[in-house]
């Protein structure tokens, strides 16, 4: 029997395991479980030989920096952004990845759209948003603007600070959310405002995404937010976060033991998800937005 989990705190309401359970399913693995460990930050270090036995497992919020001093190395994708969502665990030593950067270009791949010469405008800085950030410029982005409450814009200047560093070569700014104008290739959401509860709660008004050529949404819970509604009433291209999360999960399954999914078996799986989201936690509050 193989063991597998998705650790954070606090966990919720998580889709993640009915994801994992069909991937499982998909690869004709069935000796395989999945299951959430709910750790405090404070118990994080205490636990590290427990989950260091696993063959495998997932991080999410609010340990996906603070679980890398406990692990022996580090993945490329992790170490560029110092963010780990999955772990390997074998011969006694746990490398980090994170996959959320592929779950995110299968998103943009999904949208018909690529990075390269094109204006990007991330909504928000935290973990999601820095990864997303950087991963434009780093994929030929000419311009990448993060916007932020007004309160909070010295943290997403911060961020522009790196990312200069690391792509010179693209344009950085960082703005209010208040000043947004439309126009941008692509605009991406990592924000929580539209996750459920909230359900009729937009970053931006739908005057600030005219002219923009496509959206995506990080949220999954609702299927299609308030933002997205409006960006596909101006007619705008989008896609939601269930993309991601399913391809995020899917490349963390061929990390662990080497499968490779058919896109198509992806794509219906996402579609399945969205449902199950509907059927099963639209009566009580996501309490976990992306894992």
């Amino acid at each position: 029997m193989e063991h597998y989990a998705l650790t954070g705190y606090p966990l919720g309401h998580s889709v993640s395991p009915a994801i994992h359970e069909r991937l499982f399913a998909l690869s004709g693995r069935s000796g395989c479980d999945y299951r959430l460990l709910s750790i405090p930050p404070e118990a994080l270090s205490g636990e590290i030989e427990t989950l260091s036995r696993l063959n495998g497992f997932n991080v999410t919020i609010p340990h996906k920096q603070a679980v890398i001093p406990h692990l022996s190395a580090l993945d490329g994708s992790a170490a560029r952004y110092g963010a780990v969502n999955t772990v390997l665990c074998r011969d006694g030593r746990t490398t980090g990845y994170n996959t959320d950067v592929t779950g995110f270009l299968k998103s943009v791949e999904r949208l018909g759209q690529s990075f390269s010469g094109k204006r990007v405008l991330v909504l928000g800085y935290g973990g999601a948003g820095r990864m997303m950030a950087m991963e434009a410029a780093y994929q030929g982005a000419c311009e990448v603007s993060v916007a932020a409450r007004q309160g909070s814009l010295k943290n997403a200047e911060a961020l522009t600070v790196e990312i200069r560093q690391k792509s010179p070569a693209c344009r950085v700014s960082a703005l209010a959310m208040e000043q947004v104008t439309g126009g941008y290739d692509l605009v991406v959401n990592s924000t929580p405002a539209g996750m459920y509860p909230n359900l009729g709660v937009s970053p931006l008004r739908r005057e600030q995404l005219e002219g923009c050529g496509a959206l995506f949404d990080a949220i999954y819970n609702p299927a299609e937010t308030r933002l997205m509604a409006d960006a596909r009433a101006l007619g705008i291209p989008v896609a939601g976060g269930m993309t991601m999360l399913v391809w995020q999960a899917a490349a963390a399954h061929e990390i662990w033991y080497g499968t490779c999914f058919q896109a198509e078996e992806i794509e219906r799986l996402i579609a399945e998800m969205e449902d199950y989201v509907v059927r099963h936690f639209q009566e009580s509050p996501a309490k976990e937005g992306r894992s």
